[in-house]
């Protein structure tokens, strides 16, 4: 929002929410209807592709987001090397509106406008004249709408809103207040109403025209330098006829240089060029892969988690990871994903942040949940995994967190095959299994004095429930191979382990393999601890779901903008933070396999890098 909302600031259709394409519904109908229906002449291509060339701007736009984000994240060519935050990510979720809005006149304009039908596929001299003009009238007018833009009065009221990111993102170049897109339209509307009035129109040279816009737009925003130097030595005239990555970059930083839309000329002409701009362009051209202090390696979950990823839609993975209906409308792409990495997966870059002068990154094995689980994937799962662990120690990552991968005994004993495989390392693995044990036993409400078990047994189960009986604390089971494991693994002198049958305890720890028949027994209030790195089915409204093991994240923790799997905001898994605190701490040792560094020690240190518990409320509300 601009720092003084003018008039015509909100869309119209703000109230909508996501229903706000229920708007385009009609014509789309009708056009589809009546390309079916009519024969011959009557048919109107044009308007019938209306409807589709919407759908590829919104693909073409979440391509260039994907390639941002992770062009970003790797670090090479990235120009302004500072935070994206939740503030911007909400504030330019509804990208779209745009697309909307062109739509709507589109439509109007095909149905109603002499000279918008029936328009043919190509014309030479429509196309010629649209590139004219725009170099001409469309760039020159905008580079005066531009600075009018940034005159106190319209920029308080209407372009500061654009300008409050000054990280830009390829979807930042259509955050805008609905004035301001009512203004461009107009500019852009000059070639396309041109060629209508002449009778040179076509499909092409509308549909390429915005697609040109689009590119350059996203281009112009996407904060990694990509246009290569030799262009320019070719043709040293280029530089005037099109701009950089960097160039619009400097406009968002410096705010009173480089106003031109797609062509600088009108900066050389009228003064206004950034005198930084060739330093910047050539820094920004050479810059090179970052590597990170600490790496968190990560899988996939479900099939439509790779929405949910940064590199994936925005607003969703800036929240929590809920199901949404609409994304079973995407199952042809979702299927398409799955084959790729199923066939052809390597590991890449999911994101990154900085804490304390540490460089941290995020990197997803391209497996999905239910892979670990079928055990001819084992193989392939450990390759994959130790090619990111060979790949991280050749970069000179020091710290490596396992996350997700430290999946039990079965597939890699919690991550000690890496190190016994190779002793050499000198990058330290942690699992993260005592910290996780740490965030539950300081979790578990004072006073507790007795505690039910159930679920998969792993390395956090057993180290737990170890502490529990220490402190005292009863532990029971309700299946016998359970308890015998526990009893027999753990050696406690004066056993507190419970064989039984009862379901009266108020306190759960619960892991992989609890049935929602046992869940459904839980008496009233139960307080549901998961120990394992997935929360269990909330079937119960009348009892209380605990994270699994994370805490909230301190303020100094930059570019957090998206969400880890279902903890809430600025939340950070237990595993995860493990890795940060062993790299801040420096400790020497490896935290995996059957070893684990001492609890009090871990949770004490991660206090003190101000990471904090992360409570729940136990109160129902009443409705």
């Amino acid at each position: 929002m601009a720092s003084t909302p003018g008039i015509l600031t909100d869309w119209p259709w703000t109230p909508l929410g996501n229903f706000k394409h229920v708007i385009l519904a009609p014509w789309i109908i009708h056009g589809a209807y009546s390309f079916v229906v009519n024969d011959g002449k009557e048919k109107d291509l044009s308007y019938f592709l209306i409807f589709p060339f919407m759908l590829w701007r919104m693909i073409h736009n979440q391509i260039w987001i994907t390639l941002s984000r992770y062009q970003t994240a790797k670090g090479n060519g990235r120009i302004v090397d500072k935070p994206l935050e939740f503030e911007q990510v909400d504030r330019e979720r509804n990208w779209d509106d745009q697309i909307v809005f062109n739509g709507i006149l589109f439509y109007l304009g095909s149905r109603h406008m002499p000279g918008a039908q029936q328009l043919p596929l190509w014309r030479t001299d429509g196309v010629l004249l649209t590139i004219l003009l725009h170099a001409g009238p469309v760039e020159y007018l905008y580079y005066w709408l531009h600075r009018a833009l940034h005159h106190h009065f319209l920029y308080s009221r209407y372009h500061s809103h654009h300008h409050s990111s000054i990280v830009t993102e390829p979807i930042t170049s259509v955050i805008h207040p609905f004035a301001e897109h009512i203004a461009y339209f107009t500019l852009f509307a000059i070639p396309m109403l041109t060629t209508i009035l002449t009778g040179t129109a076509s499909i092409i040279s509308f549909a390429g025209y915005v697609t040109y816009i689009d590119f350059m737009n996203n281009m112009g925003h996407c904060n990694f330098e990509l246009i290569p130097n030799w262009l320019f030595s070719i043709f040293p005239p280029l530089k005037y006829l099109m701009y950089t990555p960097s160039f619009h970059s400097l406009h968002h930083t410096q705010f009173r240089t480089n106003y031109s839309l797609f062509m600088p000329i009108y900066d050389c002409i009228y003064g206004t060029m950034d005198k930084s701009l060739d330093t910047l362009y050539e820094t920004s051209l050479k810059r090179k892969e970052e590597t990170p202090d600490v790496l968190y390696l990560t899988h996939l979950t479900t099939p439509e988690s790779i929405y949910h990823l940064p590199l994936g839609f925005a607003s969703l993975s800036s929240k929590p990871h809920t199901s949404h209906w609409y994304l079973w409308l995407m199952w042809p792409v979702t299927l398409w994903s799955v084959m790729l990495t199923w066939i052809y997966g390597r590991t890449f870059v999911v994101e990154r942040q900085r804490f304390d002068k540490l460089r941290l990154q995020t990197w997803a094995i391209p497996k999905y949940s239910l892979q670990y689980f079928l055990q001819w994937q084992n193989e392939a799962i450990n390759d994959l995994i130790e090619e990111a662990i060979l790949e991280a120690e050749e970069k000179g990552v020091k710290v490596l967190s396992l996350g997700l991968l430290n999946q039990g005994e079965e597939l890699n004993r919690y991550g000690g095959l890496y190190v016994h495989r190779h002793p050499e390392l000198k990058m330290k693995v942690v699992d993260g299994s005592s910290l996780a044990v740490a965030v539950i036993l300081n979790s578990i409400p004072k006073g507790t004095t007795e505690v039910l078990l159930r679920g998969k047994l792993t390395k956090v189960a057993y180290a737990t429930a170890l502490a529990l009986c220490q402190k005292g604390i009863q532990v029971a089971t309700l299946h016998q191979t359970e308890y015998l494991k526990l009893t027999k693994s753990l050696n406690v002198t004066e056993s507190r382990f419970v064989l039984t049958r009862s379901y009266a305890q108020k306190i759960w720890l619960v892991g992989d393999g609890l049935s929602e028949e046992e869940q459904l027994r839980a008496p009233k209030g139960t307080l549901f601890f998961p120990f394992s790195q997935f929360p269990p089915k909330k079937l119960r409204k009348d009892c209380f779901y605990h994270y699994t093991p994370a805490m909230k994240t301190p303020t100094s923790l930059e570019n957090v903008h998206a969400c880890e799997n279902w903890l809430p905001r600025r939340v950070m898994s237990a595993w995860r933070i493990a890795g940060i605190v062993h790299a801040l701490e420096g400790w020497k040792e490896h935290e995996c396999g059957y070893n684990m560094s001492n609890i009090d020690k871990v949770w004490q240190a991660t206090l003190q890098h101000g990471f904090q518990p992360l409570m729940i409320s136990t109160t129902h509300t009443k409705n």
